[in-house]
């Protein structure tokens, strides 16, 4: 974030619904600036209903599997506004399937959005914020990018790959003064599991009852999640703003308590297999 006193200017991917579409609400509020992409402009600019029309929103219709399309999201961004501060990749949706379910479009359509676009959008960000030697990217993953659940390969599968992007991301920028946060959301009250947000697979097999029953439980919790957006936004605002801090920032109790189970279990499998991790190694070496 810039040190002077003038707005914030921020890129911001998938911002017609949930938890990305709130931080395009308070952001324009708080008087910042605000590239939004989204599959649906029309949808974002209704629900901002006069929020719009400030002029310090662009909001833009980008395919982020299409590099051409995002580089010139990018240079609208920056001609627009004249800088960048803080890149959220946020764009992604739910996919509720055994692996057997899975069709190759499926795992294809799901990892150029969740990887590919992501990306993408870093490609054509961070030779700006190089430049500038600052700003913040923020990469939207999941609870279920450091653990998971049955019924979700697919998108942990995409989430995990985010999470060690981001982690080796960190890594390479920081010596040009740009910082890098993993935000792990747990299950937020957005319309990520309404019936018409997460894919399902075309066909399904008898041989899974349990993920059958996984489905229907979250399309089920479909409003009694707790999360709150509007408070997960702000704790995204509030953290980008913030110099210090860890890579991580988990949202939600019910987060943090799966982190700390998936620690506590991989601390167990590191003790289990201490003995043997050296049995491999030359005896020389």
């Amino acid at each position: 974030m810039p040190a002077t006193t003038a707005p914030a200017t921020w890129f911001v991917t998938g911002a017609s619904r949930g938890i990305g579409f709130e931080l395009v609400r308070q952001l324009l509020a708080q008087g910042d600036n605000v590239t939004a992409t989204t599959r649906s402009t029309e949808r974002l600019l209704a629900a901002l209903a006069g929020a719009a029309d400030s002029g310090r929103l662009l909001a833009l219709t980008v395919d982020l599997t299409d590099q051409a399309q995002v580089e010139n999201a990018e240079n609208q961004a920056t001609e627009r506004f004249g800088r960048l501060d803080v890149v959220v990749n946020n764009a992604g949706y739910g996919y509720l399937a055994a692996v057997e379910e899975t069709s190759a479009k499926d795992v294809r359509d799901m990892l150029d959005v969740q990887v590919i676009g992501v990306w993408n959008v870093l490609r054509a960000v961070l030779p700006v914020l190089r430049e500038q030697r600052a700003g913040r990217v923020i990469n939207i993953s999941s609870i279920l990018g450091l653990t998971t659940m049955p019924g979700w390969a697919l998108y942990c599968a995409g989430k995990f790959a985010l999470e060690g992007l981001s982690e080796a991301l960190a890594a390479e920028v920081a010596d040009f003064g740009i910082k890098v946060t993993v935000v792990e959301p747990g299950y937020f009250r957005t319309s990520f599991l309404t019936t018409d947000s997460p894919s399902l697979p075309v066909a399904t097999s008898e041989h899974y009852p349990a993920v059958r029953a996984m489905v229907e439980d979250h399309l089920r919790l479909q409003g009694r999640q707790l999360g709150d957006p509007v408070k997960g936004a702000a704790a995204i605002i509030e953290r980008a703003g913030l110099d210090g801090g860890p890579l991580r920032q988990l949202l939600g109790s019910e987060a943090h308590a799966y982190a700390t189970a998936k620690v506590e279990a991989l601390r167990a499998n590191l003790d289990a297999t201490a003995a043997y991790a050296a049995t491999t190694d030359f005896p020389d070496a």
